[in-house]
């Protein structure tokens, strides 16, 4: 598996009088929606490309509902998906409310055949930034 980068110039805002630095950012190449994966996955089963599609957007309807509820969402080898939250800070825990939660994010923990993959991926830079220093 090969990533794509391309390299783009950054100050550190915490030290504005440092020279810039660069910074590698993936380069993506296109997107694969429901279908296109529907259909591959349907070239590696006996399931059809219209089951997987049926199963997958069950899938979106359960999982957003099972991490509502707290639970955390476990796909096998692909990986794993739980709920944290960003909140202010409280002296004592008896001044804490839930007003002072200030949001929810996604964490996705991959699974051991993700990480797999991940662990093994090269990297090439763009033809663009070639010639970049």
């Amino acid at each position: 598996m090969m990533v794509k980068f391309k390299l783009i110039e950054r100050k550190n805002p915490r030290q504005p009088g440092d020279p810039s630095r660069y910074y590698a950012i993936g380069v993506n190449q296109g997107k694969v929606d429901i279908r296109e994966l529907a259909d591959q996955i349907s070239e590696k089963s006996t399931v059809t490309s219209i089951d997987t599609i049926a199963v997958i957007e069950a899938l979106l309807k359960v999982i957003p509902r099972e991490l509502a509820n707290g639970r955390i969402v476990t796909l096998g080898d692909l990986g794993t998906l739980r709920l944290t939250l960003k909140s202010e800070g409280s002296d004592q825990p008896e001044k804490f409310s839930a007003t002072m939660i200030k949001g929810t994010k996604l964490h996705f923990r991959p699974g051991k055949e993700v990480r797999k993959v991940l662990n093994n991926i090269s990297y090439a830079k763009t033809k663009a930034e070639q010639s970049l220093p």
